[in-house]
């Protein structure tokens, strides 16, 4: 057996620009370019957790179209990433899910732009994610400015950050995805 990943976009609870908790809006492009992110690197789900049942039926409703409505015959590729989806009202109910479904233990792992005591390398997991056997892996990723910092003192692992070279660090959660699962599951390129 062996490992499996998992990725939680998490709206909830997150930071506004103003360092208040709140609940993000869902948007389209990240529910379609992280769905074809995680279909391309192999993950087991994507779990887009937020907490409010009107954004689930707005979720519902924009991967129907996808799953079974006329997009499903249209774009076939964007009907298998799209299958990739589960919604969960929490981090804490897309791990009990995992939990139920795949057993094995369940390891958090945070994403965040500032360094934390608890970073690990990019090597470090990738060679836990490759070596590990039956275990799950959510990787989350937060919306607005950020998880809060309990969510990401939570985690039993936090990456450390994505250095571009400039001291601007805010990149867009769906390009910050891209850039960590190539680093965590793509191909070895500097061997």
């Amino acid at each position: 057996m062996t490992n499996r990943i998992f990725l939680g976009l998490v709206h909830h609870p997150v930071y506004s620009k103003n360092m208040d908790v709140i609940a993000t809006s869902v948007t389209n492009l990240d529910i379609h370019d992280i769905a074809r992110c995680a279909a391309t690197y192999c993950l087991n789900r994507y779990y887009i957790i937020h907490p409010l049942q009107s954004h689930h039926e707005l979720v519902q409703e924009i991967v129907g179209y996808w799953r079974e409505g006329f997009g499903a015959a249209y774009n076939p590729d964007r009907k298998e990433a799209v299958g990739l989806i589960e919604l969960a009202d929490s981090i804490e109910n897309a791990v009990k899910v995992i939990k139920e479904e795949y057993h094995g233990p369940v390891y958090t792992v945070a994403t965040d732009a500032k360094r934390s005591p608890k970073s690990v390398s990019y090597g470090h997991l990738r060679e836990q994610l490759k070596n590990g056997k039956d275990s799950n892996y959510l990787l989350l990723f937060g919306t607005g400015w950020g998880m809060t910092e309990e969510t990401v003192s939570a985690a039993d692992y936090v990456l450390e950050p994505i250095q571009g070279g400039a001291e601007y660090n805010h990149l867009s959660v769906r390009s910050a995805v891209s850039i960590i699962l190539d680093r965590l599951l793509g191909e070895k390129w500097w061997k």
